[in-house]
C-alpha cells in the first residue's frame, strides 16, 4: 500500500503546481499571449521538480489556457479569430475589438534616419495620402525603444504598422504577440525565419548574385568581398551569399582572404576618409582586380581607401556597392551600384497592410521586391 500510495504523489502534485500556476496569472493580470511562469520558475516558486512543473503547465496546455513555442516559452492563450475569451480565467484581452482599432492612421517605425530609409519614409508617405490616411513615424533607437514603440502604437489605437526592424536574431516577443492577436503589421527589408508573418523586402540574395555574375562577365575572376559584420541581419547575410554563390556556378574558387567583414562599423559620417582596416585588407590582398562591397557606404569608403593609397579606380581595382544611395553617383569614381526600388517597397508594403486591416485572413505573405544594377564609372 506504501508504494502504491507514493506513486500517485507525483500526479497528485503537478495537478497542485498546475492549480497554483493559475493563481498567479490572476494575481499578475496577465493578459492573452503574456508570458506565464516558466518551468523553472514554477519549480524555484514550490519547490518541486523540473519535471513536475513541466507536467503542470502541459496540463495547462491539454486545458486550452496556455500555448507553447519552441525556445520561447509558455504563453497565455487568447481569443480565436474575434470570437470571445472563453477559458476558465476571468482575464481581459488588451486587445481592442477590431471594429474599436481601426484608425485612418497609419504608423512606419525605421531604426535609424539614412538616405535609404528616407526614400522609404518619402515613399511611404505618398502611399498612405492615396488613400486618405496620416502617416505617423516611429525612429526606434534600441531592440527595447522598438518594442516600446509598438506597444504604445497599438494602446493609442494606430490602424496598422509597417515594421523596419532593429537587426535581431529572432522576432521580439512583441511583434510575435502582435502576430498572435491578428493585428495588421507588415515586416520590411528584414526576414524572420522562425516566425510566418507578412513581409516585404529586396530581393538581396539574387541582386548580390547579379553583380557578382555582372564582374564576372566583365572578366573579373579574383574577386573580393568586404562588408560590416552580418551581425543577425538577414539582408547582410543574402547578398554575402549571393556572392558566394555566384562565385561557384562560374566555378571561380572561393578564397577566404578576399573575404573581409569589418570589426567597427562603417561610420557614414567618415566615409569621405581613408579607413585603416580597408586599408590593411586591399595591401594584403593585391591579386585582387574587383571587390564587391556589402553596402554604398562600405563602397564609398573603400574607393576613398583605395585612391589615398594610389590605387587607381577601376583601372587597378573595381569596386562596386549596393543600395544605390544619393552620393554613390557624386563620388570621384561616380559607383556602380545595385538600386533598390524604394517605391515598390513601400507600395507593397502598405497595400499588403491595408488587406490585413480590412479584415484578410489569407495565408502569410512574403514580396520580394527585385533589384537592377546602376552602371557608372567604378567598373573596369
Amino acid at each position: 500500500m506504501k508504494n502504491a500510495h507514493e506513486s500517485k504523489k507525483p500526479s497528485l502534485l503537478y495537478l497542485q503546481i498546475a492549480d497554483k500556476a493559475i493563481g498567479i496569472i490572476q494575481s499578475r493580470r496577465l493578459q492573452p499571449h503574456d508570458p506565464v511562469p516558466s518551468e523553472g520558475e514554477l519549480a524555484k516558486l514550490f519547490g518541486v521538480s523540473r519535471m513536475t512543473s513541466k507536467l503542470a503547465l502541459e496540463r495547462l496546455v491539454e486545458q486550452g489556457l496556455v500555448y507553447r513555442l519552441p525556445r520561447r516559452g509558455t504563453f497565455l492563450s487568447g481569443p480565436r479569430d474575434g470570437e470571445p475569451y472563453n477559458g476558465v480565467l476571468p482575464l481581459e484581452s488588451k486587445a481592442l475589438p477590431v471594429e474599436e482599432k481601426q484608425s485612418k492612421q497609419i504608423a512606419l517605425i525605421v531604426p535609424h534616419l539614412s538616405d535609404y530609409t528616407s526614400k522609404i519614409i518619402a515613399a511611404a508617405e505618398i502611399e498612405v495620402r492615396k488613400h486618405d490616411c496620416d502617416l505617423i513615424l516611429k525612429i526606434s533607437k534600441d531592440k527595447d525603444d522598438e518594442d516600446r514603440c509598438l506597444q504604445r502604437l497599438v494602446e493609442g489605437g494606430i490602424g496598422g504598422i509597417i515594421l523596419f526592424p532593429q537587426g535581431r536574431k529572432t522576432c521580439s516577443d512583441q511583434v510575435l504577440r502582435l502576430k498572435l492577436q491578428q493585428f495588421p503589421i507588415v515586416i520590411i527589408d528584414r526576414i524572420f525565419r522562425e516566425v510566418q508573418i507578412d513581409c516585404v523586402y529586396h530581393d538581396h540574395y539574387k541582386g548580390s548574385y547579379q553583380m557578382t555574375q555582372y564582374l564576372i562577365e566583365k572578366g573579373h575572376r579574383e574577386i573580393g568581398y568586404t562588408s560590416n559584420s552580418i551581425d543577425n541581419i538577414t539582408s547582410r547575410e543574402e547578398r554575402y551569399l549571393g556572392y558566394i554563390q555566384a562565385l561557384l556556378d562560374h566555378a571561380i574558387p572561393v578564397k577566404n582572404q578576399y573575404i573581409h567583414f569589418k570589426s567597427v562599423e562603417c561610420n557614414p559620417s567618415r566615409i569621405n576618409e581613408s579607413d585603416p582596416e580597408q586599408e590593411r585588407f586591399i595591401q594584403e590582398n593585391p591579386q585582387m582586380t574587383a571587390l564587391m562591397c556589402g553596402d554604398d557606404h562600405v563602397a564609398i569608403s573603400t574607393l576613398y581607401t583605395a585612391l589615398s593609397m594610389g590605387i587607381p579606380v577601376p583601372d587597378k581595382l573595381s569596386i562596386v556597392g549596393f543600395s544605390d544611395i544619393h552620393l554613390s553617383a557624386l563620388t570621384p569614381i561616380p559607383l556602380t551600384t545595385v538600386r533598390q526600388d524604394t517605391e515598390q517597397l513601400a507600395q507593397s508594403a502598405f497595400n499588403l497592410l491595408m488587406k490585413r486591416i480590412n479584415h484578410s485572413h489569407e495565408k502569410t505573405i512574403t514580396i520580394k521586391i527585385q533589384t537592377k544594377i546602376v552602371e557608372r564609372k567604378s567598373v573596369l
